[in-house]
């Protein structure tokens, strides 16, 4: 192969590269956007803007008690707009770390018997 060739080698594996990294974090973003609408309560009636205030709120707050304070209004806020546009949402929030996540028993892991240990044969 000359030299011309080469390079145009080179140009195309760049950019398939730079094309496939930016679809990956493009990916990412994503997953995490549908993953914080889901720890959010009522995030269904929030703009992403609101979301993030929130959450920016949340991680901002200087003890336990302050978010569980933001947590009541927020839930208080959302019940008012899911009754103004005509939705319900449950009376009660859901407690505290019981949204979907790691750990949440759902996965193929190594859980009871899935070691290398003696077989029940």
């Amino acid at each position: 192969m000359n030299n011309a060739k080469w390079m145009a080698a080179l140009a195309v594996g760049a950019l398939l590269l730079a094309g496939t990294q930016a679809l990956a974090a493009e990916q990412a973003q994503t997953r995490e956007e549908t993953q914080v609408r889901e720890e959010v309560y009522g995030s269904q009636l929030m703009t992403p803007q609101e979301r993030n205030e929130y959450q920016t709120r949340m991680r901002a707050a200087a003890s336990e008690e302050e978010r569980e304070r933001i947590r009541a209004e927020h839930h208080e806020r959302m019940k008012i707009r899911a009754r103004e546009q005509g939705l319900s949402l449950p009376d009660e929030p859901p407690a505290h770390g019981m949204h979907k996540g790691m750990g949440s028993g759902g996965g193929m892991g190594m859980g009871p018997g899935g070691g290398m240990g003696k077989g029940r044969y």
